[in-house]
Order: C-alpha cells, then structure tokens, then sequence
C-alpha cells in the first residue's frame, strides 16, 4: 500500500469524526492553543480533563465519552488517565499534518 492511501486513509477517518457538530466542538476547544502557525510544543499542549470539556456543551457524560473515543479512534484526540480524571489533548503534529493537507495543492492531493 502506497503512502497515499495510508494518508488518505487516515485524512478520512478525522473528518469522518469531525462530522459531527459535538465532536467538531470538542476538538475546537481542545486545539484552541496549538493552532497551526503558533509555537505549542506537545508539554504546552493544552489539557483537559473529561468534566471540563463537557462543560457548556449540553453533552451528556456517557455521550461525551464515547465523542471522545471517536476523535480519540481516528487519531485527533490523545487520552491518558491521571488519577481518577482521563486528561485529552491534541498533539501539535496532528494539527500540523491536517494542516499541510489544505495547504496543498489540489495536484498533490490527487
């Protein structure tokens, strides 16, 4: 299998999980300082836990979990348990790698 089809693979199952307006919310809030072009190493990554995200959303608690799962499945969303908490983040180079997506040509990505 070609490079192409491991990225392309890749690419869908994020916007597959970005579909949704829940999950596309949750992701905001968790990217919110590691835009593409700010300066965020993965420890300045912003972190939150489960609770806090949910917080506004209107989500339930076992809804919201499994949104997490998804973006978590599809490679957007880091988990770790601390404690009794489960801390979520997004890794700068997985902001970077959808970024160079739009970036690039339309030649490239066909």
């Amino acid at each position: 299998m070609s490079n192409y089809r491991i990225d392309s693979a890749l690419l869908c199952e994020a916007f597959k999980a970005l579909s949704n307006p829940n999950r596309l919310a949750l992701f905001n809030r968790l990217m919110n300082c590691c835009a593409p072009g700010t300066k965020c190493s993965p420890a300045a990554a912003v972190r939150y836990c489960v609770s806090e995200l949910g917080e506004g959303l209107d989500i339930a608690p076992s809804t919201l979990s499994h949104h997490l799962k998804e973006l978590n499945r599809a490679g957007l969303v880091e988990m770790k348990r601390k404690g009794k908490n489960v801390e979520c983040w997004v890794e700068p180079a997985k902001l970077e790698r959808l970024n160079a997506f739009f970036q690039s040509s339309q030649s490239d990505i066909l």
